[in-house]
């Protein structure tokens, strides 16, 4: 449903090197990359913007949060583990969330700029 997601910054360039590790381990690349700008693309097509605010300051919203699927419970590790490297602060370390153990896994995040994230995978664990 959802196709495209945009997060406010306050540090372009810190933003690009923080979201472009995240980026690189879903596959996903540069779409844009401008002056104000810079945008991620997944093969499927969704796509993250994050920039400069067109007026004001950035600032993360308050109970606003932006969720990206992963392809398996490793990767949820891996990108979280990343965003953390990356200076990210957790807001959830990664696992099970409610009482099926076949259902959501999934971890939570702070961007550089305090946006929240999650990575998450619905579904059993792979065999």
């Amino acid at each position: 449903m959802i196709s495209m997601a945009r997060f406010g910054t306050r540090d372009l360039d810190g933003a690009k090197t923080f979201y472009d590790g995240i980026a690189e381990l879903l596959g996903a690349v540069r779409a844009y990359d401008r002056p104000d700008l810079v945008a991620y693309k997944t093969a499927e097509g969704g796509m993250l913007l994050i920039g400069i605010p067109f007026a004001g300051d950035a600032t993360p919203g308050n109970g606003n949060q932006v969720g990206i699927q992963a392809d398996s419970r490793a990767q949820v590790d891996a990108v979280h583990a990343r965003a953390l490297e990356l200076g990210g602060k957790c807001e959830g370390k990664p696992g099970i969330r409610g009482d099926d153990p076949n259902g959501f896994y999934g971890a939570y995040f702070r961007d550089l700029d305090g946006n929240k994230m999650t990575i998450f995978r619905f579904g059993p664990p792979e065999v």
